[in-house]
């Protein structure tokens, strides 16, 4: 059975995309720990990251830079975190996540609930930032 990331990658399932390129998508993340929490995930549905062939790990992990770069400047944190549990869904994915501080990283503290609204307009400013930067895998 595919994951809900096959799912949503394949348009079975609506997501707030920010990036689609080959290798990877990178969306909003739809029970943030932050204001602008992404998740980039290989298109592959490989369960471990450690199972990842190099060159997808290794391009994921420049996606999440460049949507982590995006993320500093549109919601100016105190830093940018990248975690890699694979304990919620077998499919890999980073997350790529605005911090301003160890708190940030606790994911019982996740809103279960955000406003669809507020997802959006994350989306909205992560992709218009993208596309100014030259990234046209942010022309979702």
């Amino acid at each position: 059975m595919p994951s809900i990331f096959t799912r949503i990658i394949a348009g079975e399932i609506p997501g707030r995309f920010v990036w689609k390129d080959q290798t990877c998508v990178g969306l909003v993340d739809i029970n943030p720990l932050a204001p602008g929490h992404c998740l980039v995930i290989p298109r592959d549905e490989v369960d471990h990251w450690l199972d990842l062939d190099d060159d997808t790990a290794d391009h994921c992990h420049r996606v999440a830079r460049e949507i982590g770069r995006a993320q500093m400047r549109v919601f100016k944190p105190v830093r940018i975190g990248l975690i890699v549990a694979g304990y919620e869904v077998p499919h890999t994915h980073l997350h790529v996540i605005p911090t301003r501080s160890m708190a940030d990283f606790d994911f019982s503290r996740a809103d279960r609930s955000p406003d669809p609204a507020v997802l959006d307009d994350a989306a909205d400013r992560l992709r218009d930032h993208l596309r100014a930067q030259g990234h046209s895998e942010a022309d979702v």
